[in-house]
């Protein structure tokens, strides 16, 4: 409590207070926009961050982070378009309450959940930070490569339908993470003869090339339209009581489900939010309700979205594993400033862990005094035309990444990322994984050299700790359940293919 304490005392002083209110407004003004995200939305503010403290980068990267949560379920209600992934489950109550004349209500839900969420999920975080704290500074160097490992494999089999595709683009990110100069050694590595790769590819330009450039040119290739937004005034924001009842319970459940699988490395806010969902459907007394408005299917996701949120900086922090891509950008944004996540921070770096913790708790005081009475002005803000909002992304994209080490290779380097991160969204491999694997890549080198010189090169030492040797069993348990869920999924696929094709012969 003192060190909680001392954080409110840090962020109150010194503008952190700002940059927390512009990161959450900027935030929820990006979740309120379709098919941008908080990934583009933190790649893009990564550059602004080398002008900034490292305390003060992180307190406002997280407030876009979590303020994207909150505003991506606007336009999931109003216009069945998610802004964000983890808002995607939203639109199947929320827009169907719009129809109904209720998207001001569904509006009222969203915010209210999202802030129980992400409350509780605060208190669980501070909760856990002791214990986390006791269990990293016991760890070796062989232990905290296995717990990497395990990221890695978590990363690659949850993320997406295929965990082969998932693994494939972790282990690209692997490979991507050895281009450079070696640390121990000073060898070049994979330049192919390109000075500007000698300290690695830029992580700015990968990010924004991979999440931002495909994220808008998916957008502007997409067919599809907005529908017309309907105007949302406060007085049409007010639910029942019965609202109310309904959503107690499904919140508080969404929370649990979120605060869990966030602070698990590769789950994140999207699963959560989808297993919520999955949950509410399955305990609710009246499941015939749920595709016709049910506002327990508002309540329970967004609640466990931003919970998940929250409680995805407890490896991030604690243990340098980044939950989600947009943890893995907040690791770069640390490491720029020469803070590496572990357990040395939070005993070097204590007042920079428990500020950012503070800023978690008035952030979201402010989200929800922000959104309430903003809610015409995101309105409008959705009435932007296309062809305007998206030449000024790539825009910023481009300034943002030259501004880093003006340097013209870097813009080419976010254009080829751009284009090879659109291409492997049409060819259905998920671009998180590589990310993931292309930040933990250097740290987990750099752990496992360290174990091989404390054991003299005996590969076999991995296995000499009771730590180790659990932690390498169950990633090896898990890379077989995720290949042998893959090879399921593919059987039942081409038994399916097999009897549609014999009932259409039967017809015939």
């Amino acid at each position: 409590m003192e060190q909680l304490l001392q954080g409110f005392s840090i962020f109150f002083s010194g503008g952190n207070l700002l940059y927390c209110g512009l990161g959450v407004l900027i935030g929820t003004a990006v979740g309120v926009l379709p098919g941008i995200g908080a990934i583009a939305a933190v790649s893009i503010l990564l550059p602004a961050t080398f002008y900034l403290g490292p305390t003060t980068s992180l307190v406002m990267l997280a407030g876009v982070y979590y303020g994207a949560e909150y505003g991506g379920g606007v336009a999931s209600i109003l216009l069945n378009l998610p802004g964000t992934p983890a808002s995607a489950v939203v639109c199947i109550e929320g827009h169907e309450m719009t129809k109904q004349g209720r998207g001001g209500v569904a509006l009222m839900i969203s915010a209210l959940s999202s802030f129980i969420g992400g409350l509780i999920g605060i208190f669980l975080l501070i909760l856990m930070t002791p214990f986390i704290v006791a269990l990293s500074l016991s760890l070796s160097p062989a232990d905290y490569f296995c717990v990497m490992l395990i990221g890695l494999i978590l990363a690659g089999a949850v993320t997406g339908s295929s965990p082969a595709k998932g693994m494939s683009m972790m282990i690209l990110g692997l490979m991507l993470g050895t281009v450079g100069t070696d640390v121990l050694s000073g060898t070049v590595r994979y330049s192919l003869g390109f000075v500007s790769l000698y300290d690695g590819i830029d992580l700015v330009a990968m990010v924004m090339g991979l999440f931002g450039v495909s994220e808008v040119i998916a957008s502007m290739t997409s067919r599809k339209q907005y529908d017309k937004v309907q105007r949302v005034s406060l007085r049409s924001m007010v639910p029942t009581l019965r609202d109310i009842r309904l959503c107690i319970l499904p919140a508080l459940r969404g929370t649990g489900i979120g605060a869990a699988l966030g602070a698990l490395p590769g789950t994140g806010p999207t699963l959560a939010s989808f297993i919520s969902y999955a949950t509410e459907k399955r305990v609710s007394r009246r499941p015939e309700a749920f595709g016709t408005g049910a506002v327990e299917g508002i309540s329970g996701p967004e609640a466990s979205n931003n919970a998940a949120a929250m409680t995805a900086f407890v490896p991030t922090l604690s243990l340098g594993i980044p939950g989600t891509p947009t943890m893995a950008i907040m690791i770069g944004a640390l490491m720029i400033h020469g803070i590496v996540p572990g357990p040395r921070m939070l005993t070097d770096n204590a007042d920079l862990y428990w500020t950012v913790i503070a800023s978690f708790l008035v952030g979201n005081i402010l989200l929800l005094v922000l959104n309430i009475p903003l809610i015409g002005l995101w309105v409008r803000l959705l009435q932007i035309p296309q062809h305007f909002l998206f030449p000024a992304i790539i825009c910023l994209i481009c300034v943002g990444v030259y501004s880093v080490n003006s340097n013209v290779f870097d813009i080419v380097s976010v254009m080829i990322f751009g284009v090879v991160g659109y291409g492997l969204r049409l060819l259905g491999f998920p671009p998180a994984p590589l990310l993931i694997g292309f930040v933990l890549g250097p740290l987990m080198e750099e752990y496992f050299r360290r174990a091989m010189l404390l054991a003299r090169g005996d590969f076999l030492s991995l296995f000499g700790s009771p730590i180790s040797a659990t932690l390498l069993a169950i990633s090896i348990a898990l890379l077989f359940f995720s290949l042998l869920a893959s090879r399921r999924r593919r059987k039942g696929a081409r038994c399916n293919s097999l009897n549609e094709t014999k009932s259409e012969t039967g017809a015939k």
